[in-house]
């Protein structure tokens, strides 16, 4: 089936999916806008920093480590940590095993703030991704991947499309 053919299906399809699926998707930026919100007046710092913050407290980590850890590309926590270093949150360490090696830790300010923070959104994600079953998993991985790739596809070529095309 072409790529034209497959859009052609989806249009057909049910309008309610279209309307869980938009659901969904507001309920999820909610989730994250609100949880950011709230952590900034609360804490001081963002969603992002608590996240790398909260996976540091278990074990220190190198920036590979975490993000691997917390799925992000190793540029953008390299820039989170910089932030907390700046925040003194985290330190920046020769790691134990291998001094070539760089080892995030929490300080005792990090370790403080940590205790009294809610799980960060992204965690919440996260645990809520790992209880899906693998058929589950894989669909949403193919369907978001799918919506994003025609996303960036329709910027970059600037088509708009409105809503009575999509849903027609």
């Amino acid at each position: 089936m072409s790529e034209d053919s497959k859009r052609q299906s989806t249009r057909e399809q049910n309008p309610s999916d279209m309307t869980v699926i938009l659901d969904s998707i507001r309920a999820i930026v909610k989730a994250l806008r609100d949880s950011g919100r709230d952590t900034e007046q609360r804490l001081g710092i963002t969603s992002a920093q608590l996240y790398v913050l909260q996976e540091l407290r278990e074990k220190p980590a190198s920036i590979n480590e975490l993000a691997a850890r917390t799925y992000t590309h190793q540029s953008s926590v390299s820039m989170v940590v910089a932030r907390l270093v700046e925040n003194r949150l985290v330190t920046r360490s020769a790691a134990r095993n291998d001094a070539r090696k760089v080892s995030i830790s929490l300080t005792a300010a990090g370790r403080a703030l940590v205790r009294k923070a809610p799980d960060a959104a992204q965690t919440r994600i996260m645990s809520a991704l790992r209880s899906m079953s693998r058929s589950d998993l894989q669909s949403l991985s193919t369907g978001l991947e799918s919506l994003t790739d025609i996303m960036a596809e329709q910027q970059k070529s600037g088509t708009r499309k409105s809503r009575l095309s999509v849903t027609a």
